[in-house]
């Protein structure tokens, strides 16, 4: 499987079962939809940024569905001026590259930094998926397994009506 070992085997260790689908890289929503076709899921984009000063990160899932714009963002969280976060920043935090952004990366932020923003849609999923760290695969896991997840890495989260 391709991803980062060490995420399988915490979702073995929680008992989270996943659906693997391997897949060409896949760094953006457009080119990873065609390889989604036939999953029931609900896929979701994952965007991380920085506030202004570079001490506060944030990663915001969304449904992939979902266009909008960092101003927008800005607004609905109230966190001040954003910038997308940097590549070092995403390695640091997440453990990721551009392209793989994903919440399973939070297996990465042992010193629970990252603040999580939800998108209040994907409360009506069943299943939801994301890469494993690496875009080359998608994992799809039940909605409550994944707030498991969130609950396990201790990340602040809040659901909000993003749009």
């Amino acid at each position: 499987m391709n991803g980062d070992k060490n995420l399988y085997n915490l979702l073995n260790e929680l008992d989270i079962q996943f659906e693997y689908i391997e897949h060409p890289p896949a760094p953006t929503i457009e080119i990873a939809r065609q390889y989604w076709a036939g999953h029931n899921a609900q896929h979701c984009k994952n965007l991380f940024f920085r506030n202004h000063k570079g001490n506060k990160h944030y990663l915001v899932i969304l449904d992939c569905e979902c266009d909008m714009d960092i101003h927008s963002i800005e607004k609905m969280l109230h966190q001040g001026k954003l910038s997308f976060a940097s590549e070092k920043r995403m390695m640091k935090y997440l453990g990721v590259t551009p392209g793989s952004v994903t919440p399973f990366g939070l297996i990465k932020d042992t010193e629970h930094h990252v603040h999580v923003f939800l998108d209040n849609n994907l409360q009506k999923a069943s299943r939801i998926s994301f890469h494993p760290c690496i875009n080359t695969a998608s994992l799809i896991i039940s909605k409550e397994d994944f707030i498991r997840f969130l609950d396990y890495t201790k990340n602040a989260y809040e659901w909000l009506e993003l749009y």
